[in-house]
């Protein structure tokens, strides 16, 4: 495979360790005949996002979804989405040049929050929360499609994707889901299930072609915040969100070794 001139974009977080990273791995890549872009190039073959968890997701978040295979070494804590440690550089340069590699596609969720005046549209990898402000209980109706499903009391509902069930999702008591499953997972937040209000208590498991539609009571239409991979999003007079899997694609590099359920032993179990 010739890799003569490609082009890679290399995106760190402040850390020392991450830093000290960086410039390795620069000296690494252009010994090895890469070009190592001083400022993002939309055009570069590869992403190298050097952090943790939050650094990669903010990586894709800034850059608008590039349409360009990513890939991370961890410095960080988790690391569930970096797949190299900074002890691999060599073995990934060597593997990256012989092809050895495979692209995953993952979809984000897409969600629609619409006002009184106009609506605004957000996309996140692991999953997108609409919660209480203040930390106060919010009710909300919860349709899927045209079908309304219930009434919703508690902290608020978080949606998220295949690869966001190990995020917030499990933490939250929600279930693992292969990534190979193209779908959304409902999960509540502190229900409140008593004679006065009803609410689900356990995840639910939707298709990838369903739209969950939330629509806030009138009373409460200026107490929600809607948040998607942490970054929180608060406007007045929001009287509907409607959230789907989004069309656009992401691509991950992966070796061909690589498996998710030996992540997730490894990281959780």
């Amino acid at each position: 495979m010739d890799i003569i001139n490609k082009i890679i974009n290399i995106v760190s977080n402040s850390k020392p360790v991450s830093k000290e990273t960086e410039r390795i791995l620069k000296h690494k890549l252009g010994k090895n005949d890469f070009i190592v872009s001083e400022n993002f190039d939309p055009n570069a073959d590869l992403i190298i996002c050097i952090g943790g968890d939050g650094s990669f997701l903010r990586t894709l978040h800034k850059h608008n979804f590039p349409d360009i295979p990513i890939i991370g070494i961890n410095t960080g804590h988790l690391g569930f989405f970096q797949d190299l440690s900074p002890y691999e550089l060599d073995e990934f340069i060597f593997k990256y040049k012989k092809g050895d590699y495979r692209i995953d596609e993952i979809n984000p969720i897409e969600g629609l929050i619409c006002t009184r005046d106009s609506c605004i549209e957000i996309l996140g990898i692991n999953e997108i929360v609409i919660k209480a402000y203040k930390s106060t209980t919010i009710h909300l109706n919860l349709s899927l499609d045209e079908s309304f499903l219930e009434k919703f009391s508690g902290d608020g509902i978080l949606v998220s994707t295949p690869t966001g069930s190990t995020a917030y999702n499990y933490s939250l008591g929600g279930s693992i889901v292969d990534p190979r499953l193209n779908i959304m997972q409902i999960t509540p937040m502190a229900p409140i299930n008593t004679i006065a209000y009803r609410s689900f208590t356990s995840s639910i498991i939707v298709p990838k072609y369903s739209t969950i539609k939330i629509h806030p009571e009138y009373a409460y239409e200026n107490s929600i915040l809607v948040a998607t991979d942490g970054t929180e999003y608060r406007h007045n007079g929001i009287c509907e969100v409607n959230i789907r899997l989004s069309e656009l694609k992401i691509k991950l590099l992966r070796f061909k070794e690589y498996n998710f359920w030996n992540k997730v032993k490894e990281k959780f179990l």
